[in-house]
């Protein structure tokens, strides 16, 4: 009979069990398991863990039967999961996903035709939820191609997006995922891909959340630590000149930051936030005149600057 690789049949394994992978100098090894949480039959979804290594989220979506989202602590020392919360989603579904906001404290569940926003530092997860959205009937290119929603990813530049399910044009995007509520401001299928993509979305952890402060365990320092900002490589401003809109570059911080931008008389043009851990942030100069601009990038005592020159079209 088939075993589950540590003495256990693979028929009478529990469907609650995690498995620990420990990488040290000698490479990557098998380091237990843990059961824990609900016992799940065979189901659809997503997992993750929130940007900061804390928190562990599990949607599991068995079709006609349930859809459960399980929240767990996550200690980074031991690899285990602790003090779980479930809540039922009772709405039609047979896929979804679920995804993070850059801070960790609001989680999106995107469940077919609905996406729904958690806050995890509410006292009861099951009551704060709030429904943000339900599939507006659009197809792309056309029947049955439904843009519903499907996995979800937390990208580099601070904005979460969702695949559609289904091969499609388009992507739904949160372009404010910190923000509470509708605030958050998701847009469906906002984003238009240059050819057709089916259910997938790259799966990336916080390659820059670095060693635990003060953490026995963390020896290794595999991770990448905030970088050093200031003017040249640490902030970049691209393409520049431009005629109206460009992208910043900056060095991941863990914390939220603030983007300002002045023209050359000292005018405030625009403020903007800097979602924590972001990499990226797309600005417009739209209307402004044409001239020199200076991008000033601050994070608490940490900051970088650049300058963006504005053409004429």
């Amino acid at each position: 009979m088939p075993t589950d690789g540590i003495g256990g049949s693979s028929c009478t394994k529990p469907l609650n069990r995690f498995y620990r992978l420990l990488l040290n100098p000698d490479g990557l090894s098998l380091d237990g398991f843990q059961d824990i949480g609900i016992v799940r039959p065979s189901d659809n979804g997503q997992v993750c863990f929130s940007p900061d290594g804390s928190k562990f989220a599990y949607f599991g979506v068995v079709y006609q039967v349930s859809k459960k989202l399980e929240v767990f602590d996550f200690d980074r020392c031991t690899g285990l999961f602790s003090d779980p919360i479930a809540t039922e989603i009772n709405d039609y579904a047979y896929l979804g996903g679920v995804a993070f906001s850059p801070s960790g404290q609001f989680l999106y569940v995107s469940s077919l035709a609905d996406v729904y926003q958690y806050d995890i530092a509410a006292p009861d997860l099951s009551t704060s939820m709030v429904h943000i959205a339900h599939w507006d009937s659009t197809y792309s290119p056309f029947p049955p191609y439904a843009t519903v929603f499907d996995i979800a990813q937390l990208a580099p530049n601070g904005k979460i997006y969702i695949g559609t399910g289904n091969t499609t044009l388009r992507m739904h995007v949160i372009n404010n995922p910190d923000e509470p509520g509708l605030a958050c401001n998701l847009v469906q299928h906002g984003i238009t891909t240059p050819t057709y993509y089916s259910n997938s979305l790259p799966n990336h952890p916080n390659y820059f959340l670095g060693a635990l402060a003060g953490s026995p365990c963390d020896t290794l320092s595999v991770g990448i630590s905030p970088l050093s900002l200031g003017e040249g490589p640490g902030v970049r401003a691209y393409p520049n000149p431009t005629t109206g809109t460009f992208n910043l570059s900056y060095a991941a911080q863990p914390t939220v930051g603030e983007l300002e931008l002045r023209d050359v008389s000292g005018r405030v043009v625009l403020r903007d936030r800097l979602p924590q851990w972001s990499t990226g942030h797309a600005v417009s100069l739209a209307g402004q005149a044409a001239g020199l601009y200076n991008c000033s990038l601050r994070w608490g005592s940490r900051s970088g600057n650049t300058r963006i020159m504005l053409a004429t079209p």
